[in-house]
């Protein structure tokens, strides 16, 4: 691949850097990356800001205009150049969240022209506040065992049953949720994909609180709620394949590499600071070596994101790349922060907000996020067996009962 810049693509950094110097001065006081570790509703500047970059397709940009968005082709250069460029002047990029970065492209693909019609727009905008409804008690890692049952009753469902670790459910309107339909059916059968708002009489959200020291996962209750049935996203009964095509995006958000580059320019500023002898950090040959390890890290997972962006615009089904993407910037994004925790020195070990602390704390409140999405989304073991398995042609990890001789 020619990373090089053409014509065309000089000409657009060009546009990009020129909107960055006319709008600079309404960029959010909150970044995006702040609304992702602390999820609330987003406040009118932010909404304004991600409107702003929408209607300059500097983000959305390639959902259809009908739909609201900017409805460019994709282009791995441009969307690079736009992320060099926010990075570069320290500007945040476009929201990425469960909303933007995985129903929306789930609506594209498999809702009703009145679904994109009424969600697609708000959503992009930053209007609408969207949580998922997948993981309950008894399923998780084995999705397809759940048990929250919708049953049938005449132009509605009604649910019954319990969802956990749902993300942003104590904030969010709305709720994109897996339920059983087909009680009978084989368990990766009779799944259905419904969206409906989250103040319906009968659900009620219990906040859970991490070791972030805020909540962002829930327990969700839902008992008789009434949902219509023009809230099915796909047929009734095939949720499992839609459900894969979210769980698909959602791997690639929270593999997405710009999350690492932002680290990582954050840390080259602190590297330029002065330590406590009065030299700059970046003197240490050991802080050094650490930075370029985590720096030639980073930039590999950038260019296997862009071999699968391409891939996908060539019609190439990505393969177990996302799940290469997801396992690996996960596991870097928690290596770079707490990289910048051991550059704080003593100060390091201080988790609530301190006067001396680099990033008002970020970098501790990052760690212990960061940490906890090594598990979340799918977990890191889970995953390397699949690439191991379908990807490598490993052997398939032996099951209890096979160990014990059951």
């Amino acid at each position: 691949m020619d990373l090089s810049d053409r014509k065309e693509h000089l000409e657009f950094r060009q546009e990009v850097r020129a909107f960055i110097a006319a709008h600079r001065h309404r960029v959010p006081k909150v970044s995006g990356q702040s609304y992702r570790m602390h999820p609330r509703p987003f406040a009118p500047d932010m909404v304004a800001w991600q409107t702003l970059l929408v209607e300059n397709g500097l983000a959305s940009r390639t959902v259809p205009t009908e739909y609201g968005g900017y409805g460019a082709e994709p282009d791995i250069l441009k969307s690079r150049i736009i992320a060099d460029e926010f990075f570069a002047a320290g500007v945040p990029m476009g929201l990425e969240n469960q909303g933007v970065s995985m129903l929306v492209p789930t609506l594209l693909e498999h809702g009703t022209e009145q679904q994109k019609q009424d969600w697609v727009a708000r959503t992009i905008r930053g209007e609408i506040f969207w949580c998922q409804g997948y993981s309950e008690p008894g399923a998780g890692s084995d999705l397809a065992s759940l048990q929250t049952r919708a049953v049938d009753d005449g132009d509605d469902f009604i649910i019954n049953g319990q969802k956990i670790w749902t993300s942003s459910a104590h904030i969010a309107q709305m709720i994109f949720c897996l339920v059983r339909t087909e009680p009978d059916a084989p368990k990766h059968k009779g799944i259905s994909y419904l969206i409906f708002p989250m103040d319906l009489p009968g659900i009620e959200v219990r906040p859970l609180q991490t070791m972030t020291g805020h909540p962002s996962f829930n327990e969700t209750f839902f008992t008789d709620v009434r949902v219509p049935k023009t809230a099915l996203v796909g047929p009734r009964g095939a949720g499992w394949q839609v459900a894969n095509s979210t769980l698909k995006h959602e791997r690639g958000m929270l593999g997405n590499a710009n999350s690492s580059q932002w680290r990582l320019n954050r840390i080259r500023e602190m590297m330029g600071r002065h330590g406590p002898a009065g030299q700059k950090v970046s003197a240490s040959p050991v802080h050094r070596n650490r930075f370029i390890e985590l720096q030639a890290r980073v930039q590999s997972l950038r260019a296997h994101e862009m071999r699968l962006v391409t891939g996908a615009a060539r019609g190439q089904p990505p393969g177990l790349g996302d799940m290469v993407c997801k396992l690996l910037t996960c596991e870097v994004n928690y290596a770079l922060d707490l990289f910048a925790i051991d550059l704080q020195g003593e100060l390091g070990v201080e988790y609530d907000k301190y006067s001396g602390l680099d990033d008002d704390g970020i970098w501790q409140q990052l760690s212990m996020y960061d940490l906890g999405l090594i598990i979340g989304g799918g977990t890191a073991q889970i995953q390397k067996n699949i690439i191991s398995e379908r990807g490598l042609g490993m052997p398939r990890e032996p099951r209890l009962t096979e160990v014990a001789g059951g």
